[in-house]
């Protein structure tokens, strides 16, 4: 029990919060990877195909949803706050 309150105090939530999230990107992204890229492939049938021509599933692959989302989007995070300080009205 010693070592459990060691460890757990309330200001260490924040790393393991934020590594939680890093981990949590990097499975999202393999199970991404895995399932959906045309590149992948997991069976040894799929391995033997060799190099194929599949341009219309690598093209969906990769103008995925939050490409498509994002593309007219203003690269900033923060718009506002960068005009608030910015601007110099």
């Amino acid at each position: 029990m010693a070592t459990v309150n060691r460890w757990l105090r309330p200001e260490v939530y924040p790393l393991f919060a934020s590594v939680g999230v890093a981990v949590g990107i990097c499975g999202m992204q393999l199970v991404r990877n895995i399932t959906t890229n045309p590149e992948v492939r997991v069976t040894k049938e799929n391995r033997a195909a060799g190099v194929l021509d599949n341009h219309k599933e690598g093209e969906k692959y990769a103008e995925h949803g939050l490409r498509k989302f994002l593309r007219n989007r203003p690269p900033q995070i923060m718009p506002s706050i960068n005009n608030f300080f910015s601007d110099p009205n």
